[in-house]
């Protein structure tokens, strides 16, 4: 199973991540990234891949 990790140090709460998977991330009102699901379902792999990916400070990485 693949786990969302996140470098609380690189995240400047940009949202992209949030906009391309929104069931698994969310900004709170103080633009603190929360993960939903650190563990997401096989369905929100490829959205979850994305946001990686477009991640723009890298903060983001998914682990097998």
């Amino acid at each position: 199973m693949s786990r969302v990790q996140v470098d609380r140090d690189r995240c400047v709460g940009s949202g992209v991540c949030e906009s391309l998977a929104p069931e698994v991330f969310e900004l709170d009102d103080d633009g603190v990234l929360v993960v939903h699901r650190s563990e997401p379902d096989a369905g929100q792999l490829d959205a979850v891949h994305d946001a990686v990916q477009q991640c723009p400070t890298r903060a983001l990485a998914l682990a097998e």
